[in-house]
């Protein structure tokens, strides 16, 4: 096995960063300003993997991956120049309160109340097909520090060599901090997997980075509200340009024309821009679906 690969594997699964996270950014937002970040590029020095890249910029697996089709995850290529996705078209929700967590995009964002018109987000894993994580309105329940993970009976039947209760520590795989959600079953904690952040791979629960948990956590209190939705589809607005930012999502039947359509009238209510869409444009990005917020203004 390649010696890179061998030592990429070894931080995943003892949980060492070979980078340092500069996730949980705050961003701020308006009503007709709802395009966040702002996109970097990053020259590959040395060995670099796209996944400790991605862990370093507080973006998930599938977001560098999507915006960089082509390139090997473990072995892009020293001196290739690769984006770093770190702008966002914020969902489309009639108001922003507490957490939401987009799992067509597998993100999460922050809106605190008591902080006005400002975002925090991080990147997430999501449950797998068949373990999908629940949409729907919830609140934070219970706030666990070191916790101790009770094992499901239906993972016990797949790994029956696992015991009942795994205690805190490195192999516990729900991390050092657990939010559980009013759903009972669901938590938002953190890993000892970080390479699953980003995927679907969990049974159902959301997962984030080791270093992203403990400051959500600090955050959010008990009874924050939490709203899971499915939106592979995000317009938004800019300095008066129009952007569209398009998910690969294949747990979802859907026309992403249509998708795209109904959120565009949306804003023909609020704001004269028919004439601005170039349509050239944006059937480039419904074809590409890169997750990135792209212009498809004239």
């Amino acid at each position: 096995m390649n010696i890179r690969i061998i030592f990429i594997l070894t931080c995943i699964f003892l949980n060492v960063s070979p980078l340092s996270s500069d996730a949980f950014q705050i961003y701020s937002y308006a009503k007709d300003e709802t395009v966040i970040g702002s996109l970097k590029t990053h020259t590959i020095k040395g060995d670099e993997s796209l996944i400790e890249i991605a862990r370093k910029f507080g973006i998930g697996y599938n977001e560098i991956v999507d915006a960089n089709p082509g390139l090997d995850p473990f072995v892009p290529g020293e001196g290739k120049e690769i984006n770093i996705p770190t702008t966002w078209i914020l969902p489309d929700l009639p108001s922003y309160d507490g957490l939401v967590i987009n799992i067509a995009e597998m993100r999460l964002y922050y809106f605190s109340k008591h902080s006005g018109s400002v975002v925090r987000t991080f990147p997430i894993g999501i449950g797998s097909e068949g373990n999908e994580t629940p949409v729907g309105k919830f609140k934070i329940i219970e706030k666990i520090v070191n916790p101790s993970w009770s094992v499901p009976e239906s993972i016990r039947k797949e790994r029956p060599e696992l015991p009942r209760v795994v205690p805190p520590g490195p192999e516990n795989p729900l991390g050092t901090h657990a939010l559980r959600l009013s759903l009972g079953s669901v938590l938002i904690h953190g890993t000892n997997r970080p390479y699953a952040v980003g995927r679907r791979a969990s049974h159902g629960c959301i997962r984030m980075y080791p270093e992203d948990i403990p400051k959500l956590f600090q955050a959010v209190s008990k009874g924050t509200k939490v709203t899971i939705i499915q939106q592979p589809v995000k317009v938004g607005t800019l300095n008066s340009r129009i952007y569209l930012e398009v998910h690969k999502d294949q747990a979802l039947q859907i026309n992403y024309f249509d998708e795209t359509v109904t959120l565009l009238r949306k804003l023909l209510k609020v704001y004269n821009i028919y004439d601005t869409i170039d349509k050239e444009k944006m059937l480039t990005v419904l074809r590409e679906k890169r997750g990135m917020p792209v212009d498809i203004s004239k």
